[in-house]
């Protein structure tokens, strides 16, 4: 496989400037079936120029339907586009025309051309053209779990029509980054043909001279799925991408201040969508015109959606420590016993951590730390190994994260009872939380302090619907039986010539 950088390069030379396959491969020193094999992978949105051919004055009546078709074309990969000889068939079909084929193969050449060169000088004035973006991070305050958090939000920001589109993370990094923008591109239902970024750690790994950037891979190959060109800034000079700056102050004073109440982060960035959309009831600030009209002239120009989503996910091999602990940057998330002091894969997205097997069977998945948080605990995968040491269980995590009356029936088990329990959970675990075996643990113990095999009978009551049975009660009543008294009296009547002795 080619370096992304090679299949990035052969997209930009096919797609942007319709060069031939032939030349770039003889360029790059490629083979041609190479060139175009990358040139037209699913993930990537290449583009060829037919070759010049003579137009005719019969075209005249044709050419408005000709361009919309090639401006409706231009938004798509390569393969998904019609070629000159389709076009003509269906302007036979549909339009009744008599010119030739090649007259509509050299117009179709002609304004190919045309259309590329306009795309790319649409590119350089970036604040003023349809189509082209912004984006930045800024910070707020949110209340989250009674505490005041500062989190960082990603703006998207269109110039032209002066609208935007916003979400919340925790953190701006490299994950974060790629997974807001992939939001954004999928809920507009495009993607805008160049964006301007700042040198973003997540985006640039290094800034080189003559305005050279070393790209980090993930966002290589972002860009290679989503086909868009980016810009970036020149070091210290935020005011080359103003406007997404103005909308991350505006953005902050009229939507996230004061401070938030947050329960749920997904939950807010849901909200924030509509709160966008609504915004642009309002006249822009110099045209006049109200914001949705503008940007529907945005989005006229936004390169289509490619077929498969992006996965915003990366994979590293990671060693197990002999407690069974792996690290990601800085912070530490269990495994299983089992996996101890071997080595792992790590799916990184950026609110989870998946821990693979080398045969990329998920063995536990966590959900991604921030902030002061230092570790993750999933007990799980190590109630089988505490069963054979319960006394060590009232030091561990696991027993101050049990509830309550769990905590309550483990104080009064025997160390034969605790071993059994622990053995039961380590199944029920597998497959529920704790809210089932809880309600069976309760309704067990109504009746005193239950054995594991009788909570375990209730469990499986309950999950099949049942619950607990209710105590039967006999219909006829019972027959009357004499009080029986204890004493020496019965010894005196047994042998009554002892009595008075």
């Amino acid at each position: 496989m080619l370096a992304v950088a090679e299949i990035n390069y052969i997209r930009h030379e096919a797609n942007k400037k319709g060069r031939s396959y032939s030349s770039i491969a003889k360029q790059m020193s490629r083979d041609r079936r190479t060139v175009r094999k990358y040139a037209e992978m699913e993930d990537f949105s290449p583009s060829e120029v037919p070759k010049q051919k003579r137009k005719a004055k019969v075209m005249d009546p044709v050419k408005p339907i000709l361009d919309q078709w090639l401006q409706e074309d231009l938004k798509k990969k390569k393969k998904f586009q019609r070629t000159a000889q389709r076009m003509y068939t269906q302007l036979v079909e549909e339009y009744g025309f008599e010119g030739s084929a090649r007259s509509v193969r050299h117009y179709v050449s002609q304004r190919k051309k045309q259309l590329s060169e306009e795309a790319e000088t649409a590119a350089l004035p970036l604040e003023s053209k349809p189509g082209t973006a912004q984006v930045d991070f800024g910070e707020a305050p949110f209340k989250y779990r009674g505490e005041v958090v500062t989190w960082p939000y990603l703006v998207l920001s269109f110039p032209y029509s002066n609208t935007f589109y916003v979400q919340v993370f925790p953190s701006e990094n490299r994950d974060c980054f790629l997974e807001g923008l992939k939001r954004i591109f999928h809920h507009i239902g495009g993607v805008p043909r160049v964006i301007r970024f700042d040198n973003l750690s997540p985006a640039v790994k290094k800034v080189l001279p003559n305005g050279e950037r070393e790209l980090t891979e993930e966002f290589q190959r972002f860009v290679c799925h989503y086909g868009f060109e980016y810009e970036f800034c020149n070091p210290a000079s935020g005011n080359e991408k103003g406007h997404v700056e103005s909308m991350v102050k505006y953005v902050r004073n009229n939507f996230f201040l004061p401070e938030l109440v947050v329960h749920d982060i997904e939950q807010l960035n849901e909200t924030l969508w509509g709160k966008a959309e609504k915004d642009r009831n309002r006249l822009h600030y110099q045209k006049g015109i109200v914001l949705a009209e503008l940007y529907l002239a945005d989005k006229e120009q936004f390169l289509q959606l490619p077929a498969k989503e992006y996965e915003c996910v990366r994979y590293e091999q990671v060693k197990v420590d002999k407690y069974g602990y792996i690290r990601v940057e800085n912070k530490l998330y269990s495994t299983s016993p089992r996996f101890a002091k071997s080595t792992v894969l790590a799916k990184i997205s950026y609110n989870r951590i998946e821990i693979l097997t080398e045969d990329y069977d998920t063995i536990v998945c966590h959900p991604r730390l921030y902030g002061n948080e230092q570790k993750s605990m999933i007990w799980k995968p190590y109630l089988t190994l505490m069963s054979k040491r319960p006394t060590a269980m009232k030091y561990t995590s696991f027993y101050e994260q049990l509830p309550p009356l769990w905590q309550q029936y483990f104080t009064q088990c025997t160390l034969s009872e605790k071993q059994q329990a622990l053995q039961l959970l380590s199944v029920i675990l597998k497959d529920y939380d704790f809210e089932l075996p809880t309600q069976a643990l309760q309704l067990a113990s109504e009746n005193g302090h239950p054995s594991v095999e009788s909570i375990k009978q209730v469990f499986y009551q309950l999950i099949n619907g049942r619950g607990q049975r209710p105590i039967i009660q006999p219909k006829g009543s019972l027959p009357v039986i004499p009080s029986a008294t204890r004493g020496l009296e019965h010894y005196d009547q047994l042998f009554p010539s002892r009595g008075g002795k």
